[in-house]
């Protein structure tokens, strides 16, 4: 089982679940903490192969990693806590594995935070998957990941994301990465299902204005799905939550707290 960390609110009965990117870990949500559990229960997770998730036995038979899989990890450990439904947050690649998780199990997700979504791969980001897939078993992939992290999060402003998202992905092993990056594969389809249908759960798109890979296509997916909404955070880029800690806890919890006075 993943590694994760319970911190419990004897006040509340919600549960609220923290789902990280590739490559992070859950220490990324240092700033959200104290915040949250102070409204609600909280489930910080590392994704296997991540933080202090190390890589398991079992895995070896897995061919390779798929958002499925991935995604039972996290209802694994639900289904441990007892816990039959709860908020999701997720940021970046953890976005995709929350709505991959209501895709299977619906009643378990409440309401999803999607801050930093990937709802579609944009001209760069396309060619980016390629030439990490053209080098990937040539170089250190710290070395791809540390491309990726400037193409994504270029700006001054950004450098305090940047540098925790290698930190933290310096802690993977190199056949680790190499089943994760293999996941790109499955992304186009995958996305291309979650624009075209609409889940009826109560969701927040949480999208820096300097994130240039993925912003306009969530303002596409926002005209079509109206379960959703959208909040741009002004001079923040791709990690919303790292970049402006304040306003995404004011965000998140007011939205969350809006879903629940309404159940």
């Amino acid at each position: 089982m993943i590694n994760y960390s319970v911190y419990k609110n004897f006040k509340s009965d919600q549960w609220v679940t923290f789902v990280h990117g590739a490559g992070g870990s859950s220490s990324i949500w240092y700033r959200q903490i104290k915040e949250f559990k102070q409204h609600f229960n909280v489930i910080l997770l590392d994704l296997r192969g991540h933080g202090k998730s190390k890589y398991h036995f079992k895995n070896v038979f897995e061919k390779k990693y798929s958002f499925k899989s991935i995604s039972n990890d996290i209802v694994e450990v639900l289904k441990k806590e007892k816990i039959k439904s709860s908020h999701f947050v997720g940021i970046s690649l953890g976005t995709i594995l929350i709505r991959q998780l209501a895709e299977q199990y619906p009643k378990m997700v409440k309401s999803m935070v999607m801050a930093g979504a990937i709802m579609k791969l944009n001209f760069r980001s396309r060619f980016l998957i390629k030439l990490g897939s053209a080098f990937k078993s040539i170089v250190p992939y710290i070395w791809i990941y540390k491309l990726f992290a400037f193409i994504i999060m270029p700006h001054k402003n950004h450098k305090k994301s940047r540098l925790l998202f290698i930190n933290e992905a310096k802690k993977l092993y190199q056949k680790e990465f190499m089943r994760w990056y293999k996941l790109t594969s499955e992304l186009n389809p995958l996305l291309k299902l979650f624009r075209q249908v609409e889940l009826k759960i109560p969701t927040l798109y949480l999208m820096g204005s300097e994130d240039y890979m993925f912003l306009e296509s969530i303002k596409h997916v926002i005209k079509e799905h109206k379960n959703s909404k959208l909040i741009i955070v002004e001079d923040s880029g791709h990690v919303v939550n790292v970049d402006k800690p304040k306003d995404f806890n004011i965000s998140s919890i007011n939205f969350l707290n809006s879903i629940i006075k309404k159940k």
